[in-house]
Formats: structure tokens, sequence, C-alpha cells
């Protein structure tokens, strides 16, 4: 018998907001805000700080995006602080003064590391410029993100395609050879597949666009233009149809230009659980941005959860494994913080949708999951994975590893709880 919403919400919107608090916001703040701008994010398993202080577009974003959402709930004035703190290092190094758009990696000090332009960092960015002055009103972000979406219009929309290119020089030039900057998007332990052209400065990716549509759901929210309309909807038909392989029910990553899957290449035939179902719940919300219904998803928003529990989820302990071939079960079975808090999300925003138990059931389970084995309540944060073992590894804090996959995850799932 499913429980009544009133003891859903009794029951877990107070552990909800004390790890949100108490483990996440507690560990982060003010531990990662650096006095010469922006914020460091390299620490070991017991918070101490692991060496690396360079910063990098997507981190920096990410972690201003959160703190201008936590402006927004109403967590506290000091979250302005950090919001205003993480906005100035966003517009005032990682800007590009010259040639406009973010650089992808500077030092501590703003000398620029790494200068070229992918559009995963540009998405983030967009993503945070929104957040904040959604929180604030502040206009220096408004022109910002108005300016960042000229620069991908003029130099990344892909008219012929459909789609964004995604790499490009310091001025904007596409860059067809080579490697991009997307050489370990996860902490070290992550697996690095093994195919030459992994990193062909001419795919199209699935991971990129899902977080494009990210940020221009954002954008259309704060600004409501004819544009920001426009491209959100052409992103969503990507997610929706696009990156769909229906015969599979289930998302790859890799494309051609022309939006052929890579997938005769068996490094490429794999399908990622976090990012399928983190893309159910973020086109809901670019749906909802839209005002269009949900309804006519919800097929296959079921088929890419099926997909999911089938091949990705350990019915014994809860919890999402990484990633598997097409139609067996996960490869890689180290559990993700990052999966876990999308997976989160999306169960409780199924549950809501459809009022499917079993959804429900996943939720709490995973969430379970992490409160045994993911969640350190001595030292705070999350572990970046935990093994077939149940024991953690990897780092709290690392170049793509901040608060906010688990902090946007809480939140959200909170709000859910409390419409539900």
């Amino acid at each position: 018998m499913t429980p009544p919403a009133s003891a859903l919400a009794d029951r877990y919107l107070p552990e909800l907001e004390e790890t949100l608090r108490e483990n996440v916001l507690g560990f982060w703040f003010p531990r990662c805000i650096d006095d010469e701008g922006g914020f460091l994010t390299s620490y070991d398993r017991e918070g101490d700080f692991a060496g690396n202080d360079h910063k990098q577009v997507v981190t920096q974003a990410r972690m201003a995006w959160l703190a201008a959402r936590l402006v927004r709930e109403g967590y506290g004035s000091e979250y302005r602080d950090v919001a205003d703190h993480g906005f100035a290092f966003l517009v005032g190094e990682l800007w590009d003064d010259d040639n406009g758009g973010f650089v992808w990696e500077v030092g501590r000090d703003g000398t620029v590391v790494k200068p070229n332009k992918h559009l995963y960092g540009q998405a983030f960015g967009l993503y945070a410029l929104s957040e904040y002055h959604r929180a604030t009103g502040d206009e220096r972000a408004a022109a910002h993100a108005h300016e960042l979406v000229d620069l991908l219009d003029r130099n990344a929309k892909d008219d012929d395609h459909g789609g964004y290119v995604e790499y490009f020089t310091p001025a904007w030039e596409p860059i067809t050879e080579g490697r991009t900057y997307l050489d370990a998007i996860e902490p070290d332990w992550s697996p690095k597949e093994s195919a030459e052209d992994v990193l062909d400065p001419t795919l199209k990716l699935m991971n990129t666009h899902l977080h494009l549509l990210e940020g221009f759901t954002a954008y259309y929210r704060a600004f409501g233009t004819e544009r920001g309309r426009r491209r959100l909807h052409e992103l969503l038909d990507v997610l929706t149809t696009t990156v769909v392989r229906t015969e599979l029910g289930a998302c790859t990553d890799k494309y051609t230009p022309e939006w052929h899957p890579k997938t005769d290449d068996e490094a490429f035939r794999i399908v990622s659980y976090g990012h399928d179902l983190e893309n159910v719940w973020l086109t809901m919300e670019a749906a909802d941005a839209l005002g269009l219904a949900v309804d006519p998803f919800t097929d296959l928003y079921e088929t890419l959860w099926e997909y999911a529990i089938e091949y990705g989820y350990d019915d014994d302990h809860g919890g999402f494994y990484f990633y598997g071939g097409f139609g067996e079960p996960a490869r890689f079975r180290v559990k993700a913080w990052w999966v876990q808090a999308e997976c989160l999300t999306s169960a409780i925003r199924m549950y809501e949708h459809t009022g499917d138990r079993t959804y429900l059931d996943v939720f709490t389970e995973t969430y379970e999951f992490l409160d045994r084995h993911q969640i350190d309540r001595e030292h705070g944060e999350w572990h970046a994975g935990v093994d077939d073992d149940l024991e953690p590894v990897g780092r709290k804090g690392a170049v793509y590893k901040a608060a906010y996959h688990n902090g946007r995850a809480l939140l959200e799932s909170m709000a859910t709880l409390r419409r539900l």
C-alpha cells in the first residue's frame, strides 16, 4: 500500500534537509571559498585540501549556480555573499574579454591555463548566469547571459543538422583535429574509454546537449525571450527523440555532426544509466518552462526507466551502477555519487508524474543505500563512489566533484515531496 503524501514528507523531508545543511553545505562552505577568488574543489576523503588549485569553468559555474539557488530558496544571506563571490570570479577571470564566452580553466590567480572553449563549459556558465540573475536581479548577469547566447548562435549553432558544434579555439574557430578538454569527466577512479576517437572534437555528445538543455531552461525561465524559447524547444526535441535508440530502449552519447549514432564502435555501445534518468527529469523541467504537457513523453520516460532498472539497478542494496553494454547487466559496477543523485531526483519526479509505486520504491531504496554507504556522516560530503564490495572509492572533491549534483538532488527531492 502506497503511503500518503503526508507520511512521505514526514519521513524524508527532515532527513533530506539535514543532509543538505549539515553534510553537503556544511562540508563545502566556507571550506571551498578561496580568498583569491572562486572556489577550491580538491579535497581528499577526510576533507583535507588535495593539492589541485586550478579552477575549471564547469565546477566554478556549478558552485555559483548552487549558491544562487540557495539564495532563491531562502537559505540565508550568507549564500548571497557566496553567490556574489562565485559570479565575480566567473565574469572576472573565466570570461574571455577579447572574444567572449568562458575559457576552460585558469590557475588559482586567474592565469589562463586552458583557453579553448567547449560547449559543455558554456552550458554551465549560462546555467549559473541565469540562476544568479533570477536570485539577485543583477543586470550584469543578464548582459553576460544574452551575450553568451549571441555567441553560441553565431559560432556554434548548427543550422544544417541541428544542435551545436562543441569545441572551439579562444577566437571561436571550430577545432576539428586532436582531442578535446573532456578528458576525464569523472574522478580519477572512473574508467577511460579506449577508442582513439572517443574525444574526436567533431562529435556531438548527448551529455553536452543535455547540459545545454539545462542551461537554456534556466535562461528561458529567467528572461523569457523568443530566441530562448526556440533554442530550448529544439534541445527538448534532441533529448527526447534524436539521442534515444528506440530499438534498445535507452540513449547513447556519441554522434557524428549529422547525428548518426556512433554505435559501430564497441567503446560507444554503452548506456549511462545516470544520464538517461537525469534526462528524464531535466526534459520534464524544460517542458514545464515551455508550458508544454509532459504526458506525451510518459512512454519514453517509462521505457528509459525500465531499461535502467533491468540492467543498472542493484536489487540487493539499492542504487544504480555506472554503465553497461547494450542489453546486458552493468559492466562498470561502481556507484558514482552523481548517478545516485540524479536517479534520486528522477525517481521522485516519476512517482509524482505517474503515481507508480515502483518509482517511490527506487527513491526510498536509493536514499537508504546512500544513507548506509555513500553519505559520510563523519567527515562530511558523499563518497565519490562505492564499489561492488560496498567500499568507498575516490575523493570528496575533484575537478568535477563539488556540491552541484547532490546539493541539487536534495533541493529537488524536497521540493517534489512538498508538492506531493
